[in-house]
């Protein structure tokens, strides 16, 4: 059984001499749910850019079984659904609908194929009702469901967000972390929003300076409060 994501020795410099990657591994499985954290700066977004071939270091990513390689790459985004921090990096059609329809579109599905997809996506995330709403005029809430969507709708295999609850208010991160439990997908998650990991995600990865610091049962990881001080992170009060 092939790995949902296979990061193998990954390293990235950036152009500026910047080096944000330094011999990172990370294997995560089919169905589990793992939380990436760790201090501004750390890798995190640049380590998340690899999986679908956005950013190109040094090394071997795979996904679903998949190389991340220019010859594969529609095949890969169609198994990795990227949900950016800023939802306005991922809406930008006339309508919800459009937004949703984009990726069975761009993957060159029938209409009523598309047409279902969206449906599904849209059920999915409690939005329905929204179809023919400009995304624009949405709330900050509303904008991350529908952004979530648009990657639901390709019917991906694996789900990575960058900071999905920056930015909302308490209501609609409740929603957000509630919508997040019932997806039943392999789910990578980078966010600095620790409450949310201990509710989440059994498994938390600890990344600072460019490399994997701890990889462990997040339970466990929060519990060594050295640890957490040591890589910028702040263990929950009630902890």
């Amino acid at each position: 059984m092939h790995h949902s994501i296979e990061v193998e020795h990954l390293t990235f410099q950036y152009p500026d001499g910047l080096q944000a990657l330094s011999d990172v591994s990370l294997n995560i499985t089919p169905g589990e749910k793992t939380a990436l954290v760790g201090p501004n700066g750390a890798g995190k977004s640049t380590l998340i850019l690899h999986l679908n071939g956005i950013l190109t270091g040094n090394g071997s990513v795979k996904v679903c079984g998949l190389q991340v390689h220019p010859d594969n790459l529609k095949r890969v985004r169609a198994q990795v659904g990227m949900v950016f921090q800023s939802p306005e990096d991922q809406l930008f059609s006339p309508t919800v609908y459009d937004d949703v329809a984009f990726g069975p579109l761009y993957q060159g599905l029938p209409e009523q194929e598309v047409h279902t997809r969206v449906d599904q996506a849209l059920a999915a995330v409690a939005m329905s009702a929204y179809k023919e709403r400009v995304s624009h005029h949405l709330s900050m809430g509303e904008k991350k469901r529908i952004a979530i969507a648009t990657v639901l709708s390709m019917q991906p295999e694996v789900l990575v967000l960058d900071e999905p609850t920056a930015g909302l208010d308490p209501r609609s991160r409740r929603g957000l972390i509630n919508l997040l439990r019932q997806l039943p997908l392999t789910m990578l998650v980078s966010t600095h929003d620790i409450l949310m990991v201990r509710e989440l995600f059994p498994r938390m990865v600890i990344m600072d300076q460019g490399r994997i610091v701890a990889d462990g049962p997040t339970e466990t990881l929060l519990e060594d409060a050295a640890l957490l001080e040591a890589h910028g992170l702040e263990r929950p009060c009630d902890l």
